[in-house]
């Protein structure tokens, strides 16, 4: 009886369009390298260790693969006490994920600007800077954070973000990427990685593009609203382990994926706004659309 009633649900999430979570993604520096893990909590910025550091210019704003492309060829990791980044023939440097007396500085992200940031110290900056070949400054979040979602008519009051360009949480699912692939592959094009994509969730057992037509759904205990489509940019180009860049998939991406209302943005995925502030999420949990 209890396989019959597990297979009626599994049917009936399936003809809703739902599926299951298969990848959970954690970048714990802006635009650095990322990992997957199998499982990972929230909190009111999104996941737990999620963009709770970045690397800026001499005047505040934000780096990223964009213009700095070497950045995907540096990896990090952040556990309870530090944050550890390594790349090849440089070793690895430690900084700490908290300070008591740490300077704040005021960083800017797209339109969020004037945010308060700490910044992490000269010894951080200084190995990101040689390894980038610029002058940079390493922050991090801290007490005096505080920065709301900008987006007018999804976010409320309640909902902010981390060092995220929009968004805490962008999902995507693997038969959209299949469906990438496959007309890459009709081309003569090698497929390309979920990696390309940077998604925060990865959903399996959708057809291509169910994300884009979830208003709000529910992974395990968490419940998501859509933030709206995520316009692509150069990054989905660049090798996340070389940082060597292509003209795929953004080229055949713009032949099929053009925002209906704003032709310029190709969109790859669906940008996600968490309801339910606290809680885990794991790798099998069931997507339900509401």
């Amino acid at each position: 009886m209890e396989r019959g009633r597990g297979a009626t649900k599994s049917v009936s999430v399936a003809a809703r369009g739902g599926g299951h979570l298969s990848g959970i993604f954690i970048y714990p520096v802006k635009s650095l390298r990322g990992c997957a893990v199998p499982a990972a909590e929230l909190d009111e910025l999104g996941f737990v260790d999620d963009r709770r550091f970045m690397v800026v210019d001499d005047t505040g704003r934000f780096l990223s693969q964009r213009t700095v492309r070497r950045m995907a060829q540096i990896a990090a990791t952040l556990d309870t006490q530090a944050l550890t980044m390594a790349a090849d023939g440089h070793g690895r440097i430690q900084i700490p994920r908290r300070s008591d007396d740490a300077p704040l500085r005021r960083v800017s992200i797209w339109k969020s600007t004037g945010v308060l940031a700490e910044d992490c110290g000269d010894a951080g900056s200084a190995w990101l800077g040689k390894i980038l070949g610029l002058g940079c400054r390493l922050v991090r979040i801290g007490g005096k954070f505080r920065r709301p979602i900008l987006k007018p008519g999804v976010a409320g009051p309640g909902d902010i973000v981390n060092f995220a360009d929009a968004f805490p949480f962008m999902a995507i699912g693997e038969g959209s990427l299949r469906d990438l692939n496959d007309r890459l592959a009709a081309q003569g094009e090698e497929p390309v990685p979920m990696d390309r994509f940077r998604p925060s969730l990865v959903i399996a057992g959708s057809a291509p593009f169910a994300e884009d037509n979830w208003p709000r759904f529910r992974i395990g205990g968490i419940i998501f609203r859509a933030g709206g489509p995520c316009g692509r940019c150069i990054v989905t180009t660049t090798d996340q382990m070389t940082g060597e860049r292509g003209i795929e998939p953004l080229r055949t991406l713009a032949t099929y994926r053009r925002d209906p209302t704003d032709p310029g943005n190709v969109n790859f995925g669906q940008n996600l706004i968490h309801e339910t502030k606290r809680g885990t999420l794991r790798i099998g949990d069931l997507v339900t659309p509401m």
